[in-house]
């Protein structure tokens, strides 16, 4: 068993009683913290239409969240790609990347990140995404080399950046195209368990080595909510399940302070469905979260685990990261 590296994913969760400027005040002081423990990497992840998630520009705020730190690694989890056209993308990330050399990662998923109302406006076609998406992927590589300067359609800035792709997915489609293409694969465990194990498989299976890329290497994105105890954690949880109720009920309203009993909250066929949504969370107090993250990297070996935590309080949410970090440096 391998000691994975860990990172962020940030959606710039909305508050309830907070505005959007205290949301990115709020990821930016969170990105802060992290840096100072060694986390590797901290993601923002695009969508759109939902007032409880304010990453939909999300080349922008990985650009703002770049600026206020130094040394981690900064890049979206993901953008979804088929929402824009690839030498756009590709000329954000060469902009970014000038700015913030070697600090830069793009993540891209095909998913639309949003309702199909949205998804329609956001000019998507749904009759061509399963081989618009590979396509992208390409003309990213193509547009990021430096044999492109010879090409009628340049990205500049982006030509000859050394920027690395990851293939976001949460199902088992993108596992094979992250292995044909050899590129790093990241999976969406923190909503969608039920096929990663099966997508790890596929991926390690098939995997392709590539020239950047010889061996594969998989991102496990997970819930982390850690306190003190573990009657604190679950108390700190119920903004997390509640997020996931709301999903279900198509009540995207921003994040609320955590509820006493969830009980008052949910059906059971709710909470059936949220738990099993949220199979792989590491929720706990220290001792909890240790065997917790123990018996899923016994059983998955990942490279590296990607915390995203739904913790209203936003000192609770910087704590919690503190504790997972210990955990994983007594591990």
């Amino acid at each position: 068993m391998k000691k994975p590296k860990l990172s962020v994913l940030d959606l710039a969760p909305v508050k309830k009683d907070k505005t959007i400027h205290q949301t990115f005040q709020d990821s930016l002081d969170l990105a802060r913290h992290v840096e100072n423990l060694d986390f590797k990497r901290f993601w923002l992840a695009e969508h759109h239409n939902m007032a409880s998630i304010a990453s939909s520009a999300t080349s922008v705020l990985i650009g703002f969240i770049a600026n206020g730190t130094s040394t981690i690694r900064v890049g979206s989890g993901g953008v979804m790609l088929p929402n824009h056209s690839s030498l756009v993308i590709a000329e954000q990330f060469g902009t970014l990347e000038s700015l913030f050399p070697g600090r830069i990662d793009l993540g891209v998923g095909r998913a639309p990140g949003t309702d199909g109302v949205t998804a329609r406006a956001l000019g998507r076609n749904p009759a061509i995404i399963n081989e618009q998406f590979p396509r992208q992927i390409m003309e990213l590589q193509q547009y990021f080399s430096a044999e492109n300067f010879t090409a009628p359609v340049r990205a500049i800035p982006g030509e000859g950046c050394d920027i690395p792709i990851y293939v976001l997915g949460s199902s088992t489609d993108s596992a094979w195209l992250a292995a044909e293409l050899g590129l790093p694969y990241a999976f969406a465990g923190h909503f969608a368990p039920q096929m990663m194990e099966m997508a790890f498989n596929i991926y390690r299976e098939n995997y392709q080595p590539g020239e950047k890329f010889p061996n594969p290497y998989i991102i496990a994105c997970v819930n982390g909510i850690a306190a003190e105890t573990d009657a604190e954690a679950q108390k700190l949880a119920n903004t997390l399940y509640m997020a996931f109720v709301n999903i279900i009920r198509d009540d995207r309203k921003p994040f609320s302070a955590p509820v006493d009993d969830m009980d008052d909250y949910w059906n059971p066929a709710e909470k059936m469905h949220v738990l099993n949504m949220l199979r792989y969370s590491f929720i706990g107090g220290p001792e909890n979260v240790r065997t917790q993250i123990q018996n899923f990297q016994e059983r998955f070996n990942v490279d590296e685990i990607m915390i995203t935590s739904h913790i209203y309080d936003h000192e609770a949410r910087k704590n919690s990261y503190s504790i997972i970090q210990n955990v994983m440096d007594g591990l």
